[in-house]
């Protein structure tokens, strides 16, 4: 029976963990034998006792690591974690496999084969295990609440006695997973919302919200869409007349949220240091991306910066902020990928000619062996 394992996350600020009791029960169900490590869960308010409820065994963690044929993780796990692994075990979690390429050597260097779940391909079979979007779906409903916290008044228009209060209004820019769901979040909470994004195909979405859409939507603007869905970068063109349009517009706002990432890429600029200077005192702008250099001039990761009376907040790892729920999704995600290493007769053998399985293989065998990080 093979075993896997669940060790707490020792990366700066995560406190979300990879598997829940909720999904340890699966687990065994399907046919695995699971360790965790004490106190695992503790920053997500999963405790001990619920693990073992669920059937797992607990024990600190060289032990843990030393029965693992499988290790789940959040974030990739740090060098001495991956020196109590034996050279045959797997390891599967989002390992930040462009910006974090030394930890890939050393998995490569132990002999493990490493699975990155940002490299889980887009097709309808593994849409139950993208990582991405669950956590980038909480990731834009956090952004919002982040954004109200910060913001010195209410966001719904409201009527009393004494007056009237506007509403507040907010600017998305970036209508992905994580940009539709801050302005849902938005939407539900009274806020005027305009939304911009340089895919086709997020217009009708943003509109489908109740939100107004902002772009200039010249013929590259049509072409801006990979097959796979993701945005392209755009021209330093077409980034200029774009940051034209809304430079008006973000002068009017009272938040802005930005949320634009390319895969393996810098995030892209999107609001400039004259842009953040233009708007009022007391407004707020949240950058998603700020992990990824950021879309907003001056943002710092996990600093809110004061920039002329307009707040800039770049809280780094939002999800991590709704550590409960993200792990819930998390784990649902890592318990279908798991699944993928069982064959037909629940026996434990990976098939490493699965198209999914192929496509988030980045070390094996003793070297990185992912095409687009082998170099």
């Amino acid at each position: 029976m093979a075993v896997i394992a669940v060790t707490k996350e020792r990366r700066d600020g995560e406190t979300r963990v990879a598997m829940t009791p909720d999904t340890v029960k699966k687990l065994i169900a399907a046919g695995f034998a699971v360790t965790v490590e004490s106190g695992a869960g503790e920053a997500s308010s999963y405790p001990d006792s619920d693990y073992a409820a669920a059937g797992a065994e607990l024990a600190d963690l060289a032990a843990t690591l030393a029965k693992a044929d499988v290790l789940l993780k959040v974030r990739a796990p740090t060098e001495p974690e991956i020196a109590g692994l034996r050279a045959e075990a797997i390891v599967i979690g989002m390992l930040n496999p462009h910006q974090d390429k030394a930890t890939l050597r050393i998995l490569a260097a132990k002999g493990v084969s490493a699975f990155t779940m940002e490299f889980v391909p887009r097709i309808t079979r593994a849409q139950v295990m993208d990582v991405l979007s669950s956590q980038a779906n909480l990731a834009g409903y956090r952004a919002v609440l982040e954004a109200a916290n910060a913001y010195g008044k209410v966001l719904p228009m409201m009527m009393t006695a004494a007056g009237t209060v506007a509403a507040a209004k907010v600017f998305v820019m970036g209508a992905g997973v994580a940009g539709l769901q801050a302005i849902a979040t938005a939407r539900r909470l009274g806020a005027v919302v305009t939304a911009t994004d340089v895919r086709p195909a997020a217009k009708e979405q943003v509109e489908s919200l109740g939100a107004k859409f902002v772009a200039v939507e010249d013929e590259e603007f049509k072409a801006a869409e990979t097959a796979a869905g993701y945005a392209k970068e755009m021209s330093a063109e077409y980034q200029a007349k774009q940051a034209a349009l809304v430079s008006e517009h973000i002068r009017k706002q009272d938040i802005v949220i930005t949320t634009a990432l390319i895969p393996g890429r810098p995030a892209p600029r999107l609001v400039s240091a004259a842009q953040v200077a233009s708007m009022r005192p007391g407004s707020v702008i949240v950058d998603l991306a700020v992990e990824q250099g950021g879309n907003v001039e001056g943002a710092i990761s996990g600093q809110v910066v004061d920039a002329g009376g307009a707040k800039i907040v770049g809280y780094a790892n939002l999800p991590g902020r709704i550590a409960a729920d993200a792990s819930a999704l998390y784990a649902r995600n890592l318990f279908a990928f798991a699944g993928l290493l069982l064959d037909k007769d629940g026996a434990f053998a990976p098939d490493y000619e699965d198209e999914i399985l192929k496509a988030a293989l980045v070390t094996r065998g003793g070297a990185v062996v992912h095409p687009a990080l082998a170099s």
